[in-house]
């Protein structure tokens, strides 16, 4: 039971006290220090209006790990914080949360042993992307205060520094835990003969998906449009000494728009599109880029800063307009493609190969892959809702109307035909079927086993210490060192 309470709590409070346990002062760009000392419980006096004396309770801890402190507060309002986001607190109990909290904080607590670096930057950068989505959500920033009742900008921006400072550090120790364990074709199989014939996964009912796009192009004109307006901002940040992220925040169309088109620690490995990484390394620190394209757009970018082998940048990225009648043109062609497959001209594979404008699936028949693991099947229970929404209607070699999409990457609005190109039923796993499936699972364990093995070495060497209250708790690790 401890074991799934701590799962069910993993990662999911963010922006709530409920999280935040007490830890201590920063220090610039690497770690956490502890106070002087540690907040005193059940010993507080208070003189009322009678001159007589009034014990009070003041906040209890329930224990340190390293230089971390947790109180009971902080179980109390991590509690009432997951109950506030729906969650399902049935089988959650307080010493489950404990758990949580204790191994959140070793975790944090030994990044800073090992030097795991969190940078200042990174950790506010995320606290200003948290703060303007829920003023976003809520209103104003008055009203964010107001519900998470703060007093003021200032001391809500210092408590989500915190929260946010622990659960990175808590992240980057995890990932490097991890981040070289790999698994091989036998050691999956292993794992799968182990599980019982009646314990086997069922896994659900899945589909495979293919489409064709078609990208409506911007004229000449509209092109040049864009190109002579990123001409006028880089003349204005380097003629008057404009600020480039204020006229990010203007006028980008980027998703980094609200960060001030900042893109942090971009190596030549990062995941960004080549014209982009080829322009982020020929540049000097403070220049600022010729207009350049990419699939996603018109560009500018400034170099922010070079730290070797990683480069900080901002750019601005415009999209040209695009006209109705281009609009038009690619939903046309798109009708004329389904009824060519239709009627048996070619196929929907061929038809993806020759004339779809999506370099990532043209050349796999079409295929959609799913982002969590990159296989070609789909989950309907976990499939994202709005191509859900596309393909639930869809029956066996049907294919859908030209849909009208906007690529939420920035890359501007395009038509799709869909189709399921094949079904299956929800099932018992079977090894050579659900390979992928399985592998996954085996991995998990796999990462698991190293996890759990790193936690009772670490907590065999760190000090740790619950309080009395709180030792009949059934912890899955052996916090209480018996």
């Amino acid at each position: 039971m401890e074991k799934r309470n701590s799962i069910l709590v993993l990662g999911c409070l963010l922006l709530s006290g409920g999280i935040f346990a007490q830890e201590v002062d920063s220090i610039p760009d690497t770690q956490v220090e502890p106070t002087d000392m540690l907040v005193q419980a059940d010993t507080g006096v208070k003189k009322d209006t009678t001159n007589t004396f009034k014990k009070i309770k003041l906040d209890g801890i329930a224990a340190v790990v390293g230089d971390y402190v947790i109180l009971e507060s902080d179980i109390e309002k991590t509690l009432i914080d997951l109950r506030s986001q729906g969650a399902s607190v049935e089988d959650i109990t307080k010493c489950g949360l404990l758990g949580k909290l204790m191994e959140d904080r070793l975790y944090a607590h030994q990044a800073v042993q090992d030097s795991i670096l969190v940078s200042d930057d990174e950790v506010n950068m995320t606290g200003d992307r948290q703060l303007q989505s829920l003023v976003q959500q809520i209103g104003s920033i008055e009203k964010v205060l107001k519900y998470y009742k703060k007093e003021d900008e200032t001391s809500f921006r210092q408590e989500l520094y915190k929260i946010n400072k622990l659960r990175m550090l808590s992240e980057r120790m995890q990932q490097n835990i991890i981040k070289e364990i790999e698994i091989t074709p036998e050691e999956v199989r292993q794992f799968f003969n182990k599980i019982p014939e009646s314990e086997r996964p069922v896994f659900g009912a899945e589909m495979e998906i293919a489409q064709i796009v078609k990208q409506p192009k911007p004229t000449d004109k509209e092109i040049q449009e864009v190109v002579d307006k990123l001409n006028k901002i880089k003349a204005d940040v380097e003629d008057n000494d404009a600020s480039f992220s204020v006229k990010a925040i203007l006028y980008s169309q980027g998703p980094s728009k609200s960060q001030g088109g900042l893109i942090k620690s971009v190596t030549k490995e990062s995941a960004l599109v080549k014209e982009f990484k080829d322009v982020a390394f020929s540049l000097k620190e403070g220049e600022v880029s010729e207009p350049f394209e990419t699939m996603f757009g018109y560009h500018i970018m400034y170099i922010e800063k070079i730290r070797g082998q990683e480069v900080d940048v901002r750019h601005i990225l415009l999209q040209p307009e695009i006209s109705q009648e281009a609009l038009d043109r690619a939903k046309t062609e798109l009708d004329s493609i389904r009824q060519h497959i239709l009627d048996g001209k070619y196929t929907f594979a061929q038809g993806a190969l020759n004339f779809s404008d999506e370099e990532e699936t043209k050349f796999d028949n079409g295929q959609l892959r799913n982002p969590t693991n990159f296989d070609s099947r789909f989950e309907l229970t976990k499939m994202d809702p709005k191509l859900y929404n596309q393909v639930r209607n869809l029956k066996d070699n049907e294919i859908s109307y030209p849909i009208l999409e906007q690529d939420e990457r920035g890359g501007g609005p395009s038509f799709k035909l869909l189709k399921v190109t094949n079904r299956y039923d929800e099932h018992v796993a079977e090894f050579s079927k659900d390979y992928m499936k399985i592998r996954e699972l085996a991995l998990t364990e796999k990462q698991y086993t190293a996890i759990k093995k790193w936690m009772d070495d670490h907590i065999e060497d760190t000090y740790i210490s619950v309080n009395e209250s709180r030792k009949n708790c059934d912890f899955a690790n052996n916090w209480i060192k018996e």
